[in-house]
């Protein structure tokens, strides 16, 4: 047995977040998250609630959201019936850029080719030399577009993203899960990462070179990466 609210408050504050911090990057209200920490759990909405908070916070402090829901079942729990609550599905950015940018690929091809094969009917042409080169040239013209990648190694991984600078629109902000990829196109980007050991980045196909810090804000562009303020 261990307690449950000074677990998570003393690896919250070893860290050195707040509970503003917290509830951006969870998207549990901060007072929900005190409450956890001080363990009123009868200010949460439910039991179900209540479960699905302490795993969240949990893992996104990189402890054991399991062990800390079985805690609180076997503390407070009395209903054998009590129903464990599903994961509630975290927001992904979709992905359609990349499957348009194949779609494109594949009707340029296949129009590029049905030109070639009316030119070689009625213009008495060779289709044989001329479709290889007319192919690859439309190849070349429908790249792949460039952009940052990034993929989360481990869990507990908060990650923000704006257009070029800390001012700049958003256009990512979340906690990655072990496994989960994301792309957005462009050259220059600011970034604020909490434990940045536990994600991989890539802008224009290169590895991005993060410093070693637990709480982290930098500007990448593909020549450079500078640590800036938060």
């Amino acid at each position: 047995m261990f307690e449950i609210g000074h677990s998570l408050r003393e690896a919250r504050v070893r860290q050195g977040l707040d509970w503003s911090q917290v509830e951006l990057a969870t998207k549990i209200r901060a007072k929900y998250i005190r409450a956890l920490e001080e363990e009123q759990f009868e200010l949460l909405p439910t039991g179900t609630y209540v479960k699905g908070f302490l795993r969240s916070y949990a893992d996104f402090l990189g402890l054991d959201g399991q062990l800390y829901v079985d805690e609180y079942n076997s503390r407070y729990v009395v209903d054998a019936y009590d129903d464990m609550p599903q994961r509630r599905p975290r927001a992904r950015q979709e992905r359609s850029l990349e499957r348009n940018v194949v779609v494109l690929a594949l009707f340029g091809i296949a129009a590029v080719t049905a030109l070639v094969i009316v030119a070689w009917r009625f213009g008495g042409g060779d289709a044989s030399t001329s479709t290889p080169a007319v192919v690859t040239q439309q190849r070349e013209q429908v790249a792949a577009p460039k952009g940052l990648r990034f993929v989360g190694l481990a869990k507990g991984t908060y990650v923000e993203v704006r257009r070029g600078s800390s001012a700049g629109p958003v256009l990512f902000q979340g906690t990655l899960r072990p496994g989960e990829k994301q792309f957005i196109v462009g050259s220059r980007f600011w970034l604020s990462i909490h434990r940045p050991a536990r994600v991989r980045f890539t802008l224009a196909g290169k590895p991005v070179s993060l410093p070693a810090h637990p709480n982290l804000h930098v500007i990448v562009t593909p020549k450079r990466t500078n640590r800036v303020k938060g």
